[in-house]
């Protein structure tokens, strides 16, 4: 599966200026190590089948699956019968889901 790491001006400012306070005593060592586990998220594509593996494992309908990703029944289905790849939010709160559990974004 290939790994995606999307640059953005907006991420690469906000760290500057979390650099630049943490230099600066404002911001402590551990709260700069949070900001940057969160700054380098990985987001990797998913398979169908890891899909509806996910959906499974949190025992949910697609309908479920696909309200609590703010998303359509039909995409949810594409996406399980391999029609369509998610992307943006959806493909990373279902990295989110793989990592942490549907709970965590409940």
């Amino acid at each position: 599966m290939a790994t995606t790491k999307r640059k953005s001006r907006i991420m690469d400012e906000m760290h500057e200026t979390a650099s630049g306070l943490h230099s600066a005593g404002l911001i402590s060592k551990r709260r700069m190590g949070e900001f940057d586990a969160l700054c380098h998220l990985e987001v990797h594509e998913m398979a169908p089948q890891l899909i509806k593996s996910l959906r499974e494992h949190s025992h949910v309908s697609q309908a479920v699956f696909a309200a609590v990703l703010n998303t359509s029944l039909s995409t949810v289905q594409k996406w399980e019968a391999g029609d369509k790849k998610p992307s943006g939010p959806s493909l990373k709160l279902l990295n989110l889901i793989e990592r942490k559990g549907l709970e965590a974004i409940l």
